[in-house]
């Protein structure tokens, strides 16, 4: 069942300890899938690890997670060979696809290659509900911060575009964070740039952005942007705090 519009939840959090296992799905995967309208049947996930190298303990620990929510969870290989005959038949029946974090530069170089970024936008065209987080949640933008190349972070400018702003993800977390993308976007290397505190999704139906969200209380969502002037302006959005 299609999402009603195109649909993305981009955030900086949706897992939490578990208590038999060792993670469970937080309340931000819970929304994607509530964004699905996905009823009467377990909800069709699609996990795509390609981030974090497509690691079979990550996959393990997915599963266990959906296993808990009640969700049937595909996971997506890109290593060492597509693990799917029809990664993009797949990817257009699933409810949500959600994208694990890890190297962003990495994923949309591999995606790349298999020509996930054109499946992914006809997926997002189609009502299948993209999300994910860090960088599952900075591959849909025109770009973002990223530690991708080494420790100290830079700009990453090859995003998808599904979404045409900045992503500044783990805002609070990360002290150097909030000065880089006030710095990118000063000098602009990024445009306006959408931004989440740990624990916070941005919801967009097609490129508009609809509502912020929160999994964690006290947390935030930003819109930084640069003005006539040439100075940065940074507005907060308070976050709509989910159930669970």
């Amino acid at each position: 069942m299609p999402a009603d519009s195109p649909t993305i939840l981009a955030t900086s959090g949706g897992y939490r300890p578990g208590h038999r296992v060792r993670l469970e799905f937080g309340a931000l995967v819970h929304h994607a899938v509530d964004l699905s309208g996905a009823s009467g049947r377990a909800p069709r996930v699609s996990y795509l690890g390609t981030a974090g190298g497509d690691q079979d303990w990550r996959a393990a620990s997915m599963h266990d997670a959906a296993r808990v929510a009640g969700f049937d969870l595909t996971v997506v290989r890109l290593f060492t060979m597509p693990n799917l005959d029809d990664v993009e038949g797949h990817l257009l029946e699933a409810d949500v696809v959600w994208v694990d974090g890890g190297s962003v530069a990495n994923l949309l170089a591999v995606w790349r290659v298999h020509g996930l970024d054109e499946i992914m936008r006809r997926a997002w065209a189609a009502g299948v509900v993209l999300a994910g987080v860090s960088a599952g949640s900075i591959c849909w933008y025109a770009g973002g911060t990223t530690d991708s190349f080494g420790p100290e972070l830079r700009a990453v400018t090859d995003g998808l575009g599904l979404l045409p702003y900045g992503s500044g993800v783990h805002y609070d977390g990360e002290s150097r964070r909030r000065p880089l993308v006030h710095a990118l976007v000063a000098d602009g290397t990024l445009g306006e740039t959408h931004c989440t505190d740990d624990g916070v999704g941005l919801v967009y139906s097609g490129t508009r952005l609809v509502e912020a969200v929160t999994e964690a209380p006290g947390k935030g969502a930003y819109v930084v942007r640069r003005e006539a002037d040439g100075r940065v302006r940074e507005d907060r959005i308070e976050p709509r705090l989910l159930a669970g």
